[in-house]
């Protein structure tokens, strides 16, 4: 089992969206066995491919273990694909890491899962947390979505920045997210940066809140699904590289 988390300093980058076609890719594409976990208060993820009206409220019992993992998983519409949903319980969840004092308590948590999972994305909260830190020592590779502008670039020259002073070495792969090409500031950030990928601005792309499932379920041809299609192909290969 591999997991890949998606992870921003910032929050409005496309995060979710990243999380969620990932995820899919994983599963329809790669035939992976595939877990979503949903770590975001906000419940995005949950909203676009979970099970619509469940909520338990029971999300932050994972990390007590008043609740084992297995309890909350949801098999979702799209095959090999499983949610661990979120909900408000997961407001307190940084401090709860805080008062527990384990490190790595995510990490075990994974272990646990690892005989039912090939892959696991974890669509993760923003800003420089507990929970966040908590992401950094359990995952295998970190995704982080770049929109093309000063303050996006700044957020993730500070998270690497962190890792650096904790000597971390769980490795970063930055995504230029929501690229709109015709916007001066956009082409200049992407011709800057040209090895990283790029996940274009679409109202298709948009549609996903509305039609609540992944790029690859309704509009698999346009360029959108394919550029969620070939980062997934270069998370795989980044994968594979350090086994």
């Amino acid at each position: 089992m591999a997991t890949v988390a998606i992870y921003s300093l910032k929050g409005g980058v496309g995060k979710t969206t990243l999380a969620v076609n990932l995820a899919w890719c994983a599963a329809v594409q790669s035939a992976r066995r595939t877990l979503l976990w949903d770590l975001d208060p906000q419940a995005a993820s949950t909203f676009l491919v979970g099970i619509p009206g469940k909520s338990s409220d029971q999300a932050q019992a994972i990390f007590t273990r008043d609740l084992a993992p297995k309890k909350l998983i949801q098999h979702t519409a799209i095959e090999r694909l499983d949610l661990i949903p979120a909900d408000a319980s997961l407001r307190g969840l940084d401090l709860l890491f805080h008062e527990l004092d384990k490190k790595k308590r995510l990490a075990k948590l994974l272990g646990e899962l690892d005989k039912a999972y090939d892959r696991v994305l974890l669509d993760c909260p923003p800003g420089l947390t507990e929970t966040s830190e908590q992401v950094m020592r359990a995952a295998d590779l970190i995704v982080v979505p770049v929109v093309p502008s000063p303050l996006s670039a700044r957020a993730l020259a500070e998270v690497s920045a962190w890792l650096d002073r904790k000597g971390g070495k769980v490795p970063l792969l930055p995504v230029h997210s929501m690229v709109d090409r015709r916007r001066k500031l956009h082409a200049a950030a992407v011709e800057a940066n040209p090895d990283w990928p790029v996940i274009p601005m679409a109202s298709v792309v948009e549609a996903m809140a509305v039609r609540r499932m992944p790029l690859g379920g309704y509009a698999g041809k346009t360029a959108g699904a394919q550029a969620f299609s070939g980062l997934w192909q270069a998370i795989e290969r980044r994968l594979a590289g350090k086994r």
